[in-house]
């Protein structure tokens, strides 16, 4: 592990002090908005979104705006995730952000914009097997409402598509993760991906959009947990958990936050801020604060693994 990440665990670990506890930030973004294309953060009108109204993100959030965001939280890495750029040059945001990392020193690592069945996503490919950032790639696979949703969904696009599964299968080749960002209803299809897949790391953004919090729907949702969770090589982001017109609380996030760590584990969950998009439900400082409440009971080794050791692993930071 880097010498800085190190004697900050040695420092927390003997002080026992929640401000000195690294962290890792396992999921945010930066734009800039003025010289980059992020259409739905730039056209109007806005799209729908699963917060809203969502105007108040619509500017630019680079490092310097980070920083003074996270308040007295110890922030050491950051792995960035790509922020929907123009789908017609999704190689050009990873460029933007390997330039940023060498003027800013941020981010550390890059979960890159990928359409795993475009005619030029071997394109793609190359051009990250050359980018010492990219680690994983995202493409949200086609997804449905609940209500809508049946066993046998398979739409294209889908993660059951033929076209989607072969460039998915080149992942493995390319040693990169998958970013997978879907609601926890099309669970079953991810782990069957996850199965025919094995050797393809599968980290799950937003623990799986539990948005609703009603006893039917958690109840629902951990069960679509448990049996992802049976896959070894998938992983949890425990992050982007805010619920449309309420405000991020540790209260609100108690049941999300403590039946995920306990149906993934410790061992293969990781904290994330989701930077600027859940500054629309709180502050940054007040998610890491939350999160280090709800964590307050776990031993240390353990919290060191949730805030940073998991993600330094994952995404190759040490």
């Amino acid at each position: 592990m880097n010498a800085d990440l190190q004697t900050a665990r040695e420092e927390f670990l003997a002080a026992q002090d929640d401000r000195l506890l690294p962290i890792v930030d396992a999921h945010h973004h930066f734009w800039d908005l003025g010289r980059n294309p992020h259409p739905w953060l730039q056209q109007e009108p806005p799209i729908a979104f699963r917060y809203g109204d969502y105007r108040a993100i619509r500017c630019d959030f680079l490092p310097a705006h980070y920083q003074a965001a996270q308040g007295a939280h110890r922030v050491l890495r950051h792995v960035l995730m790509e922020g929907e750029w123009d789908p017609r040059d999704p190689i050009g945001e990873a460029q933007w952000v390997e330039d940023l990392a060498r003027r800013t020193g941020k981010p550390h690592a890059l979960a890159a914009q990928a359409w795993l069945d475009a005619p030029a996503w071997d394109v793609q490919l190359a051009a990250y097997a050359g980018m010492p950032l990219v680690r994983s790639v995202r493409h949200k696979p086609r997804s449905v409402p609940r209500c809508e949703h049946q066993a046998g969904y398979a739409a294209r696009g889908s993660m059951r598509c033929p076209r989607w599964r072969s460039g998915y299968a080149r992942l493995e080749g390319a040693g990169l993760m998958f970013e997978l960002q879907a609601p926890w209803w099309h669970f079953a299809e991810a782990a069957e991906l996850a199965r025919d897949f094995p050797r393809t790391r599968i980290v799950v953004n937003h623990a799986g959009l539990p948005a609703e919090r009603d006893a039917e729907s958690l109840a629902a949702w951990r069960a679509a947990l448990e049996a992802l969770a049976r896959e070894p090589h998938v992983f949890l982001k425990i992050s982007g958990l805010g619920v449309p017109g309420r405000r991020w609380t540790p209260e609100l996030q108690a049941p999300v936050v403590h039946d995920a760590i306990s149906i993934f584990g410790w061992e293969r969950c990781l904290f994330a801020s989701n930077y600027p998009v859940d500054s629309l439900v709180a502050p940054l400082d007040q998610i890491f604060q939350g999160f280090k409440q709800l964590t307050a009971a776990r031993p240390a080794h353990q919290r060191l693994a949730l805030f940073c050791d998991n993600a330094a692993g994952l995404y190759r930071i040490d």
